[in-house]
Formats: C-alpha cells, structure tokens, sequence
C-alpha cells in the first residue's frame, strides 16, 4: 500500500513539476516567462526586445506600450494583425495579438466582438453584454463578457438628479419625444421609463445642444451621449441589457 502511495504521489510531482519549471523559464532574461511569451503575448521568448525598438518587452507590457510595434505606440492604440481589436483588447479577450481569427472560425477578432460574440470560441458563443454609467466621472463604457470594451464622455443628471442602481433597458425608439420639449435622438428607456439614454438633445427649431456639454451634468436626469457614441451604443445593445449607474 505504502508502496502504491509513494508511486502516486512521484506520477503526481512528476506531471507538476514541468509545468512549473515552463512558468519559470525566461531564455531571453527580459522578466517574461517562455511560456506567457508565446501564450500571451506573443513576443520572441529568445529576444529580449521584441520590436527593436530599444525597450525590453516587460517595460513595454508594463507601461502599457505593444512590444509588437517598434513606434512608441500604446496597447490601447495598436492593432498589430489589423483585425479591429486593439492589443488591448486582445490581451483582455485572451486572443492572438499576431493572428486576426483567434479561433479559426471565419470571422475577425474585432467582427466578433463587435457583434458580442466570443472570439477564442469557433462555435457562435455570444457574451453579455453591460453598461456601465460613471457619474463621478461622467464616463459611460460598455462590457462584452465582463470586458471593458470601450468608454466615451457623457453628461448626467444636474443636482445628482440622475437615479443611482441597477436597471436594464426597457425600450428603444429612435427619436423619442421629451415632455422638456425636445427630441431625444437613440432613446433606450431605463426604470419606468421616466429616464434614459440617449443623443444630444435637438429643440424643435433643429437646435442640437452642444458637444461641449459632455463631460458636464447638465441634463434634467437622463444620461446623454455624443452623436456617434449614441447611435452606437443604440445599435449594439439590446432591450434587456443591464446598466449599473453609480
């Protein structure tokens, strides 16, 4: 029996052991291990400076520059397969920064981001989709699979007049009415329905309030959006999506 155990647990240290040894493995001495380099990110396990661009690839992944492009040129800026994903974003979705079809299934990172489904999955997975409404910074962003994709300047209810909570959205017109009186273009209604988001209100003379109200609280509770951020985000969300406001 002792000798059945001992035969196990040797089996069992013998299966760990490498695994451990490859996390730990760092050929090119630039703090990244071989195995993140080619799992990960992608970058040359042999060459300290991937891009040669002067900088090892831990200080660029480190400070938030692609180890891919030789430019300084951020991971938030980069999209070194060109498939509409940012390094970023390829970092958070667990894609190849190097390849623009991760799982091989036809489409482009980016495409099926966009189009909420998951990109490391060749079978059509679509993720869940959330926004999230920052009225200490008048930030709105929205998630696919608990991924922060993107995030745009907005304004908020003035006096705090925006309700704080957990709502999803209701309902979608594309120009709604305001009993303000004036026209909400890209409405998606949240709670009752007495408040949502939306465009840049335009007053019935074809007035549009400005693009530099954004950033500000200055609506009357709703949450507004630029003019591309608004027919995006109504293009893309779906009635039932959540909205966190806090």
């Amino acid at each position: 029996m002792r000798i059945k155990f001992v035969f196990i647990l040797i089996l069992a240290v013998s299966l760990v052991l490498p695994r451990q040894i490859l996390a730990m493995v760092d050929s090119d001495g630039d703090r990244v291990s071989d195995q993140d380099e080619q799992k990960i990110y992608y970058t040359n396990p042999f060459l300290a400076d991937s891009d040669g661009d002067g900088y090892s690839d831990w200080l660029e992944l480190n400070t938030g520059y692609s180890p891919h492009n030789p430019q300084q040129v951020s991971l938030e800026d980069n999209d070194q397969d060109n498939d509409g994903l940012s390094d970023r974003l390829e970092l958070d979705f667990h894609t190849n920064l190097l390849l623009a079809d991760s799982d091989g299934d036809g489409y482009t990172d980016g495409d099926e981001v966009i189009n909420g489904y998951n990109p490391v999955n060749p079978e059509p997975e679509q993720l869940g989709k959330k926004f999230g409404v920052d009225t200490g910074n008048q930030e709105f962003s929205y998630f696919l699979g608990g991924v922060r994709v993107g995030k745009f300047l907005m304004s908020s209810g003035i006096n705090n007049s925006t309700p704080l909570g957990s709502y999803h959205i209701i309902n979608k017109v594309d120009k709604a009415w305001s009993p303000y009186g004036l026209w909400m273009p890209y409405w998606m209604g949240l709670g009752t329905g007495k408040f949502g988001i939306h465009e840049l209100p335009i007053w019935p003379n074809g007035y549009r309030e400005g693009e530099d109200h954004l950033g500000t609280a200055v609506s009357h509770g709703c949450i507004r959006l630029g003019l591309e951020a608004a027919e995006m985000m109504y293009s893309w969300a779906e009635i039932g999506t959540p909205v966190i406001i806090y």
